[in-house]
């Protein structure tokens, strides 16, 4: 078992220390009460909607930054592990990434692979490394960002590597309703393991972020919602036993189903083939 927390909450654009007394504040409040993973939205250390490649760069930040050690500090302090969205800095590139510190350091990073036409994403490198699975206390955790769970494939990885739970730290905006409204539960359901979307709420540059934060169980049933317009934090409990257990005996002998030893991969070839469709602003 494993106490989780998502904080929705609001993001200071250009003020990265404002955000990270954000950040210990909730983290020192959620550890106190037994919480082991708090998750933060999307490009929380820096903010999203910037105008410029040379703008984001100025709030781009190394992985290895004062920033992620301040994080990292904070959970040794607390015994805990944190998910967080930052714009990471790399020479010449910028990634939209999402950090998973822990009590002794940085356990593990992800970069956004799908990239809408949108504030920051405009001017990212998209993510070229593997989907990863990384272990936390012996809870398999998996990261995506935002738009990448419009993509059932990435989360289809994750769970056939093992994830007990996806985390999404995202930035929905006006538009992304459905997404938030049907997208979270679905790819835990179909894929039989916890998912956690942490959105933000506050208007940025003239966009005003959906909020709707959602923990799903393996079932694909909410456990935990958030509106779309307050700070809050959501709470829930996961066990890896109910992630682990793929097959499903509803009726024995009679009903019985399992979405990852019932797949036909070889009836999917054509979602691997490379494709010439423009991307939209690129």
């Amino acid at each position: 078992m494993m106490k989780i927390s998502a904080v929705q909450t609001d993001v200071s654009i250009d003020d990265p220390n404002a955000n990270l007394r954000t950040l210990e504040q909730h983290v020192v409040a959620e550890a106190a009460i037994g919480s082991e993973l708090i998750v933060f939205p999307e490009c929380f250390a820096s903010g999203y909607c910037f105008g410029s490649k040379d703008e984001a760069m100025k709030n781009a930040q190394r992985l290895h930054g004062p920033f992620t050690e301040s994080v990292v500090n904070t959970c040794s302090r607390n015994s805990c592990f944190v998910v967080f969205g930052m714009i990471e800095r790399q020479q010449d590139d910028i990634f939209n990434t999402a950090v998973l510190a822990g009590p002794e350091g940085i356990v593990g990073f992800y970069r956004k692979v799908h990239l809408p036409w949108l504030g920051v994403d405009r001017f990212t490198t998209p993510g070229q490394e593997p989907f990863k699975v990384f272990d936390a206390n012996g809870v398999r955790i998996g990261m995506l960002i935002c738009y990448d769970a419009g993509f059932p494939e990435s989360v289809r990885i994750l769970a056939l590597d093992g994830a007990d739970i996806v985390v999404l730290p995202t930035n929905w905006p006006p538009g992304a309703e459905q997404l938030a409204a049907h997208a979270v539960n679905t790819r835990a359901m179909e894929n039989s393991i916890y998912f956690l979307a942490a959105n933000r709420v506050g208007t940025e540059r003239g966009f005003q972020f959906i909020g709707s934060s959602r923990i799903c169980d393996p079932a694909g049933n909410s456990i935990a919602t958030a509106d779309h317009r307050n700070e809050c934090v959501l709470r829930a409990s996961i066990d890896t036993a109910q992630a682990r257990k793929k097959r499903i005996t509803r009726v024995r002998e009679e009903h019985i189903i399992d979405r990852i030893a019932d797949r036909r991969p070889e009836m999917y070839g054509r979602l691997c083939e490379p494709h010439s469709l423009p991307r939209p602003g690129r």
